[in-house]
């Protein structure tokens, strides 16, 4: 499953917003430094989606706000 994710980096807490089919809005506390904001965004989709950290991939827009995440079930 592909999912279209927009990250907002340095927010206060880690949150998951749904926007519309396949498309995320993440929160993440962590700072776009050094692959950490990455990191993080892994283990909350992970959460958020019960798989394992190593199920999930992101696909397109590593350096991007706008990221598709590729997540297998």
């Amino acid at each position: 499953m592909f999912v279209k994710v927009t990250v907002i980096p340095r927010a206060k807490k880690a949150e998951v917003v749904v926007l519309g089919n396949n498309h995320l809005r993440v929160k993440i506390p962590a700072a776009p430094v050094k692959g950490r904001a990455n990191k993080k965004l892994i283990e909350i989709l992970a959460v958020y989606y019960g798989v394992r950290k190593s199920a999930i991939t992101i696909r397109r827009g590593e350096h991007s706000r706008e990221k598709v995440v590729e997540i297998l079930r």
